[in-house]
């Protein structure tokens, strides 16, 4: 049997495999969204990454975030974009209810367990980076989604569709 973490929310407490990055929301959309078996593609997942990168380093210069925090998860984000990290961590169905909150939350508690871990903290705890309060400070899933789709579209224009049409 796997080893596994408990982790609780205001819906209670529930078991998140010990070696995810992923957290209690994630843990739980895994549960409630299992309808096609697709999973978002990596281009996507990258998308999403470099939006949060934006978004941190914004909070980060106006002052809305913690400096050691913010490195923290900069250097999370990094690690993903520029080595490709953790991208096996966003084990959610692509079909799933609302505006992607359920990715988007994928995304802040890869971010915030990996940079709670450079801080050396356990993953799981939340503490001192949180998902929601330092990761996801400040955006909405209805405008951070979208924008990675049309950062993911725009990179598969250019670098999938372009040079064969150049061609």
């Amino acid at each position: 049997m796997k080893k596994t973490r408990i982790e609780k929310d205001v819906l209670g407490e529930l078991d998140v495999p010990a070696d995810a990055y992923w957290g209690i929301n994630t843990q739980r959309a895994i549960g409630n969204f299992q309808i096609s078996g697709l999973r978002f593609s990596q281009r996507f997942i990258l998308s999403l990454a470099k939006v949060k990168k934006a978004c941190m380093l914004s909070n980060m210069e106006s002052s809305n975030l913690d400096e050691d925090l913010g490195t923290a998860v900069l250097q999370a984000v990094d690690e993903m974009l520029d080595e490709k990290r953790f991208l096996d961590q966003f084990p959610i169905d692509v079909f799933q209810t609302g505006s992607g909150t359920q990715t988007n939350m994928n995304m802040n508690e890869v971010l915030a367990n990996r940079a709670n871990e450079i801080l050396g903290h356990p993953k799981g705890m939340k503490s001192p980076v949180h998902p929601n309060d330092h990761v996801n400070k400040g955006q909405s899933s209805n405008d951070v989604i979208p924008t990675a789709m049309h950062l993911a579209a725009m990179d598969a224009i250019t670098v999938d569709l372009l040079p064969p049409l150049k061609h």
